[in-house]
């Protein structure tokens, strides 16, 4: 469920949505005890350069989609326009952001070609905020990726 402060057209551009959740209460503790004295946020160093993260991206450029593969991502996607609890649907956007995402999923599991499950696991992390159903329009209902 969307409860967003930005509009709809910017709550798309936002790649992908992960849901962290709170920290325990030990983890809290620890938080209080590094930020005590100190902001540990200015001690922070990089950890790639421009040039590793440039060629990550030309890696993830390198990863195959098949044609099968492409056509699952544009069918999902208009799943999403055409399903009668969905008022507003997968944008061209979501759909590059789903390609893309499950190429970066497929290099970082050590293949050089992305497989439908690569798409699956990633749908609902793409999709989930940018998708606005009828009954959450009205009533806070439940989402279609759920």
């Amino acid at each position: 469920m969307v409860h967003s402060r930005f509009p709809e057209a910017q709550v798309d551009r936002f790649l992908i949505k992960i849901k962290l959740g709170y920290p325990t209460e030990e983890d809290d503790h620890v938080i209080l005890q590094r930020f005590r004295k100190t902001n540990v946020i200015d001690e922070l160093t990089s950890v790639i350069t421009t040039e590793e993260l440039i060629g990550l991206q030309k890696l993830r450029q390198e990863v195959t989609v098949d044609p099968d593969v492409e056509h699952y991502i544009v069918d999902l996607i208009h799943a999403t326009r055409a399903h009668p609890q969905v008022e507003l649907g997968g944008s061209p956007r979501a759909m590059l952001a789903l390609y893309r995402t499950s190429q970066a999923l497929a290099a970082l599991r050590g293949r050089s070609y992305v497989i439908p499950d690569d798409v699956k696991y990633l749908t609902p992390f793409v999709l989930e905020h940018r998708l606005i159903t009828r009954s959450r329009a009205t009533s806070g209902g439940s989402h279609p990726l759920r």
